[in-house]
């Protein structure tokens, strides 16, 4: 009987921030999956670290190297203070994700160390000198005795966002086991990006659970929703905000809105004079995105689409079709960047005082803070307005109690002000980036080989559990002997 190898979970047991994984080799080696940040009210497994407390609590005198999913700040934002724990091991990645990977701890060290130029150059210099950039698809030995190598391959999620095979040797035997770690997985479908495919086999997965419990749309069904969402608030010549991660979602939702408006100018050309003067509905409907200001109103989310666009080479098809036919997906004319504060502050008081309609995308993605929340303090309590939700909004977070509470009328607290909620509030979970119940299922059943073990992490106790039961109801159905568990 092989024993599978531990796992200890230093983050993302039992809600789906903060994620940190420890794969245990033997008593002299391990390797650390991720090293995020806690948002919201969540806190590690220890019940030490937390959005507040974020220091290293848990022993890493063994582990010999950190592998990074991606770049999200769930997932990475804690790498300044394993660092200053005093880990001297390498940081592998994939290729995007080491081009990405410096800017986003340029700013988590900022925001939670020091601002002092000098301190961040040297910091980054350090940061860039541990960078291991790992190609997709390719077995990188990490440890000779016991033998451990590791592969990365497409997740989907982001860009450069990968799931982690490991082989492992058994401490016994020659024999290896694989271990897989998903790190988060995208939908099908997303925009720029591949879709992940399943692994070829493995012994144990170690599997998120984000949306374990439902379904998304189909990417047509959501691009419709959005293009319907925002008409419907621009009727109301308000502003549409939506609070979008800086990496990832912001992107994607740039490249949906610039073929919104490039279908609309296409019907146009289509549509003939006479036409129009019978359809004036669909003239004022095409008018209506030619002449619409979209707003990226945050510098970081500004730098991470300069990149994107400079890595176009890990692109999907479709992506790379629309820029050689000359379109700029990421860089349209109606594309307004905002990035001088005092630019920022004038923006907010123009859209708040005028009832110019306009579309605003700015970080952060969970309303925890950026500048997303000035604008809500200033427009969160007119009937004008629209909040647009295509995230997960952690349990804490401010976003999570706008979504609670505002289709029932009710008030937020921010910048110790009480904002009654009179925006109207809509969630596209189709935007979602992280794949629905039945893409986690295809990404087990997909195998050639199933695990033997499936752990479920990164996700609340529903849809774990929703999740467990539809992968036990897979295995048994094909007489599978594999388990499913949920790490108490």
């Amino acid at each position: 009987m092989h024993t599978l190898p531990k796992i200890l979970h230093h983050g993302a047991k039992n809600g789906v921030t903060g994620s940190c994984h420890q794969l245990i080799i033997d008593d002299k080696n391990s390797l650390l999956i991720d090293c995020g940040l806690f948002q919201g009210a969540e806190t590690s497994a220890e019940g030490q670290a937390s959005s507040d407390q974020l220091s290293i609590e848990f022993d890493i005198s063994t582990v010999k190297a950190l592998i990074v999913t991606h770049v999200h700040i769930d997932h990475v934002g804690r790498i300044p203070y394993l660092l200053a724990a005093g880990f001297t091991g390498p940081i592998i990645c994939s290729e995007p994700s080491a081009k990405l990977l410096p800017i986003v701890l340029e700013d988590a060290f900022k925001l939670g160390v020091s601002r002092d130029q000098h301190l961040v150059e040297q910091y980054i210099k350090l940061i860039a000198s541990r960078i291991i950039a790992l190609p997709y698809n390719r077995w990188l030995p990490m440890l000779k005795t016991p033998q451990v190598s590791i592969r990365l391959q497409r997740a989907g999620h982001i860009l450069g966002s990968a799931y982690v095979e490991l082989d492992v040797q058994e401490p016994t035997s020659d024999t290896k086991q694989r271990v897989i770690f998903s790190g988060d997985l995208g939908a099908p479908y997303a925009p720029i990006l591949s879709a992940p495919k399943p692994a070829y086999r493995a012994d144990l997965v170690i599997l998120e659970s984000t949306y374990g419990d439902r379904q998304h749309h189909s990417r047509r069904d959501r691009r419709q929703r959005l293009q319907s969402v925002i008409e419907h608030a621009l009727r109301d010549q308000g502003t549409v905000l939506i609070p979008a991660f800086s990496i990832g979602r912001t992107q994607e939702l740039l490249y949906e809105l610039e073929d919104i408006i490039h279908r609309n100018q296409c019907q146009t050309c289509l549509t003939s004079s006479a036409q129009m003067l019978n359809e004036q509905s669909t003239h004022a409907h095409s008018s209506t995105w030619q002449d619409i200001p979209i707003i990226l109103d945050s510098p970081l989310a500004s730098r991470f689409t300069q990149v994107y666009s400079e890595l176009q080479s890990f692109w999907d098809k479709e992506a790379q079709q629309r820029v050689n036919k000359g379109r700029n997906p990421l860089a349209f004319k109606q594309l307004i960047t905002v990035d001088d504060h005092r630019d920022h502050q004038r923006m907010v008081q123009h859209l708040a005082d005028t009832k110019r309609p306009a579309i605003v995308i700015a970080g952060g993605g969970m309303c925890s803070g950026g500048r997303i929340v000035n604008y809500l303090e200033a427009m969160l309590d007119e009937s004008r307005h629209n909040v647009l939700f295509v995230g997960y909004q952690a349990q804490g977070t401010l976003g999570n109690l706008i979504q609670k509470y505002g289709p029932r009328g009710g008030y937020v607290d921010i910048n110790h002000k009480r904002i009654d909620i009179r925006a109207e509030i809509s969630t596209l979970a189709g935007y979602s980036a992280h794949a629905d119940q039945a893409s986690l299922l295809r990404f087990i059943t997909g195998m050639r080989k199933w695990p033997k073990q499936v752990r479920l992490i990164h996700g609340e106790a529903q849809a774990k559990s929703a999740l467990q039961d539809k992968i036990r109801h897979a295995f048994a159905q094909c007489q599978h002997p594999g388990e499913v568990i949920i790490p108490s």
